[in-house]
């Protein structure tokens, strides 16, 4: 068996035009970015019909999200395994856990972990879990658009904060989530997705820094 060599001060070089490294060209890559931003309706699904899906399958929502996240993770090692690429993927994730897996993952990983927080009367039961999960599929592509466009770092940050923030702020409005967590939450955010880290994608720091910092601040909410 070879071994695997990884050298942690080698500097990773970032491309911010996806583009030409997708398969399928610039089709997949807008199939990609719309796929990433229909991943919004999953709150939708969990929290409007998934009492129905789990009566269908005889377990809980959670359980249903949990399962869902487990097959992912399966059907990824798989894919890894065989080394396929599916249409809008990257050449890079090949041999790698895919962008798109490390944003399903990490959803599922919200909705389990914070689906015992309650908000009270008159809040919404995903006032913790939607804006998280919003804040990956309009922030990061808004954000890796900019890039695209060849805006400077600054600009860039500065959309990521306005998208996030105020995915945060329509969350405090529609589902009672507390309205001063879009100030700490939408650069967070937006700092989370900066790293360019060699085997964990943007799409599972995104969710799973601010999940980390919510779990520790729903003690006090």
């Amino acid at each position: 068996m070879s071994e695997i060599q990884f050298d942690a001060d080698a500097e990773i070089e970032y491309d911010g035009d996806h583009v030409k490294h997708s398969v399928g060209g610039k089709g997949g890559h807008i199939f990609r970015r719309l796929f990433h931003i229909s991943m919004a309706l999953l709150p939708w699904i969990y929290y409007v019909h998934g009492e129905m899906i789990g009566e269908l399958l005889s377990i809980q929502p959670v359980q249903f999200a949990a399962a869902v996240g487990i097959t992912l993770l399966i059907f990824e090692m798989i894919r890894i395994r065989f080394g396929i690429l599916i249409f809008g993927q990257r050449e890079y994730e090949k041999n790698q856990i895919s962008a798109l897996a490390w944003g399903s993952l990490s959803i599922s990983l919200t909705f389990v972990a914070l689906h015992n927080w309650q908000g009270g009367d008159g809040v919404h039961e995903g006032w913790l879990v939607i804006p998280i999960v919003l804040c990956l599929t309009f922030g990061d592509p808004a954000m890796g658009e900019a890039r695209r466009k060849g805006l400077d770092d600054r600009t860039v940050f500065a959309i990521g904060t306005i998208v996030c923030g105020l995915t945060w702020l329509g969350c405090g409005y529609f589902f009672g989530t507390p309205y001063w967590m879009a100030i700490l939450m939408g650069p967070l955010t937006t700092a989370a997705e900066w790293p360019k880290l060699r085997w964990i994608d943007d799409n599972g720091t995104m969710v799973l820094i601010p999940l980390a910092v919510t779990i520790l601040l729903a003690p006090f909410l």
